[in-house]
């Protein structure tokens, strides 16, 4: 990717990209010594003065990913230069991690952009459990999920879910405000305790029965967030074991994501597929509402 912008404004080359270009200083000791800035079509170190009407370029170059591509179906929901968002399926890791490098989301998102003769790279702003279905952006270099993770700490990026639970909250909608901490020391496990994390959830309640739907807006980010505030009050979410839910296939959509665009600043609304099917399926398996649609 090459950003470029016509300054109007006297200033340091430094300034402008972190100003103008909104280029990390991370990402900036990075492209140095690649040759990465130039003014005017000429190469130029940080501490060069602009003048109004100087054309700066960066160029931001990565190196290859330390995991293979792969060939796999991908449900691709929107692409332009900076974002990829996929729509991922329940039971796929969304990234590579130490103990596996292989079989992930990610790998078939690399093998997408070699197919498609895209030097892009792979980095992921939501990842997702196993088996919760839905939106997953990534962004196609450093800057661009920098950029993201800037509008994520700002709170500008709203995630709504959806979940089919094992009986529902007493109230149509309402705020679960409850604090989330490790179930034990070094357990991936978490739990409700006093002295956690602040977590907090709004919900509202879709559908009634033996198994309820339910969206979920969480306003914090916390592991497990969404499973440990309802299996807590007593709602788990179906097909979650590791949280009172039972088995097969745990019934949490990512549905919708709204967020500034990276670069252009415009509103972005990105939606799941959702498949009222698998839905169906954890019901009837769940011996809830006697397997009917909800």
């Amino acid at each position: 990717m090459v950003l470029t912008v016509t300054m109007e404004r006297k200033t340091k080359l430094l300034s402008a990209l972190r100003r103008e270009l909104r280029i990390s200083d991370g990402l900036v000791r990075r492209l140095k010594p690649l040759d990465a800035f130039q003014v005017n079509g000429r190469s130029a170190h940080t501490n060069q003065i602009l003048l109004p009407g100087d054309v700066v370029s960066v160029t931001i170059e990565e190196p290859e990913p330390d995991f293979p591509a792969e060939d796999g179906p991908l449900d691709i929901l929107y692409e332009d230069e900076a974002l990829l968002v996929v729509d991922k399926p329940q039971g796929i890791i969304v990234h590579p991690t130490f103990h596996r490098q292989t079989g992930t989301l990610a790998n078939r998102v690399l093998g997408y952009y070699r197919k498609t003769g895209q030097q892009s790279r792979v980095h992921v702003l939501t990842r997702l459990d196993r088996d919760t279905m839905g939106v997953v952006i990534y962004a196609k270099n450093a800057h661009v999920h920098w950029l993201l993770m800037e509008s994520l700490e700002r709170g500008e990026v709203e995630k709504v879910y959806l979940a089919l639970t094992r009986g529902g909250p007493k109230d149509d909608q309402g705020v679960i405000d409850l604090p989330i901490d490790r179930l034990a020391p070094g357990s991936l496990l978490r739990c409700v305790r006093e002295g956690g994390k602040p977590a907090v959830t709004d919900y509202r309640v879709l559908s009634r029965g033996e198994a309820c739907l339910l969206e979920l807006r969480p306003r914090t980010g916390r592991t497990h967030q969404l499973r440990v505030h309802c299996a807590y009050l007593g709602f788990p979410i179906l097909g979650d074991p590791q949280y009172g839910g039972g088995t097969g296939g745990q019934q949490l959509v990512a549905w919708q994501i709204s967020l500034p665009h990276p670069l252009t600043g415009q509103p972005l609304v990105l939606r799941s597929r959702f498949r009222p099917e698998a839905a169906d399926s954890a019901c009837a398996g769940q011996m809830c509402c006697g397997g009917g649609k909800i």
